[in-house]
């Protein structure tokens, strides 16, 4: 079972920049693929981004291509998310999670979450 904990989040005006980070324990997590969701008030938990256990792959919702980076420091056991450009849709409570899979691309392959963080954008 891999352990998770986010930082990072917090309140930017649109257009600026955060960067949230998850710290990832557990005897599993160099073989574990992650990935960040969110979840806006009185919407169901979405995807975000995922990256592959290595690093190499990586995959973003259509919504934020262009504006959000998923990466990791396996040295650090750190998943990242790069978020630029944010708009007010981007307001919810991002969580970081893990995966036995290859890719982690949907809420019912998660296997562990952290406890998620709060990100606001003021219009």
């Amino acid at each position: 079972q891999v352990q998770l904990v986010e930082s990072g989040g917090g309140l930017v005006q649109a257009g600026g920049s955060l960067r949230l980070s998850c710290a990832a324990s557990g005897r599993t997590v160099s073989s574990s693929a992650l990935g960040w969701f969110r979840q806006a008030p009185g919407r169901e938990r979405e995807f975000v981004a995922g990256i592959s256990w290595s690093g190499v792959r990586t995959y973003n919702t259509d919504s934020v291509k262009g504006r959000f980076t998923i990466s990791r420091d396996n040295a650090r056991n750190t998943v990242y998310l790069q978020m630029n450009s944010l708009e007010p849709e981007d307001t919810a409570v991002y969580y970081c999670a893990a995966t036995g899979r290859a890719l982690l691309l949907h809420r019912d392959e998660v296997n562990g979450w952290g406890q998620g963080t709060q990100v606001t954008v003021a219009s």
